[in-house]
């Protein structure tokens, strides 16, 4: 084979697997606050899950641009957005995850923990880094990574998790929640956690 062949066979094969490279990352995270507007979401002593999730939103998207990443918030004020209308933002983004953040509920009032939900399985290894990632955070009961088939994860294109900070229902998780610090908190720790699935993805540990 000629020299020049060579060469410029060398040089498509660098041009492909670095692009190939490339693909594995991402590079949007579209940021879900649940609930919003009439929709409030877990409720108790006043305590509203829509407000809990919208702050702890915004503090994600600030951790998240710090580290250099583009983000994008499917609501940024009080106000009501149906599942339809959060999947069809998320799926705008072609290269990029979904997290949606919330706070939990439930009757019995004893119930704890943090825990964090997927639907696909390429998304699966995402929901366990974030859950593994707020764990490190925040002192609370593991309740897993688990699969659930919620709208906004069953209809979203790319990986999508949805994480639940606490339980507003719990009165000792509900007062540690109303504390910006523990909101901190727990986006530090989201954010930690995706960006250990960023250098998953980008090692070609995960697709």
């Amino acid at each position: 084979m000629k020299t020049s062949s060579r060469l410029f066979l060398f040089s498509l094969f660098v041009l492909l697997t670095a692009g190939f490279s490339q693909a594995k990352g991402f590079r949007t995270i579209v940021i879900d606050a649940g609930h919003g507007g009439r929709d409030l979401g877990g409720t108790t002593h006043r305590v509203y899950e829509k407000h809990l999730a919208l702050d702890t939103a915004s503090r994600l998207q600030y951790q998240l641009k710090k580290r250099g990443y583009r983000t994008v918030m499917t609501r940024q004020s009080d106000r009501f957005i149906s599942l339809s209308k959060r999947a069809e933002i998320a799926n705008r983004y072609r290269n990029s995850i979904f997290v949606s953040i919330h706070y939990n509920y439930t009757w019995k009032k004893s119930v704890s923990g943090l825990e964090t939900f997927y639907y696909s399985k390429r998304a699966k290894p995402l929901a366990q880094l974030v859950q593994k990632g707020m764990l490190r955070k925040v002192k609370a009961k593991n309740r897993g990574a688990k699969f659930a088939r919620y709208y906004v994860l069953r209809n979203s294109r790319n990986p999508a998790i949805l994480v639940e900070g606490g339980f507003v229902s719990n009165s000792r998780e509900r007062q540690r929640m109303k504390s910006g610090s523990y909101r901190n908190a727990i986006a530090k720790g989201i954010a930690n956690g995706i960006d250990r699935y960023q250098r998953g993805r980008k090692r070609g540990y995960y697709h």
